[in-house]
């Protein structure tokens, strides 16, 4: 199994998860907040045609996360999976898509890939995330929480690769020139993780398998990679675990996920 970013943060985020088996591969789209083009342009920086992809999986129903997922599904024909919830936000732009629905709990089979959703407290109708695994191995992604729960330290226990928001630094958000409402909206228990809260979950989870971990969904007006990756490092053994930084621009390329 491998994973790759076409872009992490508020303006628009979407992952590949890819698995192989024998001469076929299964590779899944997790969000899609670009436009088509630029989806498009993003895959080909990655080698991946829009053909090759059996589905897209939704966290929510914020445009920097489902912005483009209709459009681009709609092109390629290509089924959508995500939670009743975020389809009640959504569906006035679902015509012509074949969606399915899933809920915490409950396994997704998709090609040689098995997603595992699980609910997190965030300002959206029925966020998930996910934890995918190949049989051998486990990726487990958290973005858009507001908090540590016991549930998402329990979803996200034993992965070998981990892709974690750590979207802000509380001082910098704190002396930014965001209004006091949005502040409260990204600091709060339903908002967005800061470095401290991701390296608090971090510590908390069964790390025995981990080998990499990503730093994602960093804000570009109130954090820096180096903030992030200072707060992930104190958790980390850093002679066995890979720490990576996501970017809106870039991502990050293709990473094996090694069990």
């Amino acid at each position: 199994m491998k994973f790759a970013s076409l872009g992490s943060g508020s303006e628009g985020n979407a992952l590949l998860i890819s698995a192989a088996s024998g001469v076929t591969a299964s590779t899944v789209m997790l969000d899609c907040g670009f436009g088509l083009r630029e989806a498009e342009r993003r895959l080909a920086r990655l080698a991946v045609a829009a053909a090759n992809i059996a589905a897209i999986v939704v966290t929510h129903e914020h445009q920097d996360h489902v912005g483009g997922v209709f459009k681009f599904a709609r092109r390629h024909r290509i089924p959508v999976w995500m939670s009743y919830g975020t389809f009640q936000a959504v569906q006035a732009h679902s015509d012509g898509v074949d969606v399915h629905f899933c809920r915490d709990g409950e396994r997704i089979g998709i090609g040689d890939l098995e997603f595992f959703p699980y609910t997190v407290p965030h300002d959206a109708r029925e966020p998930l995330q996910y934890a995918i695994g190949d049989g051998a191995s486990k990726l487990g992604v958290l973005t858009d929480a507001g908090q540590p729960t016991p549930h998402l330290i329990d979803a996200l226990g034993a992965c070998d690769a981990l892709v974690l928001e750590c979207n802000h630094d509380p001082r910098m958000l704190a002396q930014s020139t965001y209004p006091p409402s949005l502040k409260r909206r990204i600091g709060g228990p339903f908002g967005h993780l800061s470095n401290q809260a991701s390296a608090e979950i971090l510590a908390a989870i069964d790390k025995s398998r981990l080998t990499t971990v990503i730093g994602a969904h960093l804000s570009q007006q109130n954090n820096t990679p180096a903030l992030a990756y200072a707060a992930l490092s104190e958790v980390l053994d850093n002679t066995r675990v890979a720490l990576h930084m996501a970017c809106q621009e870039q991502g990050f390329d293709w990473l094996e996920v090694r069990s």
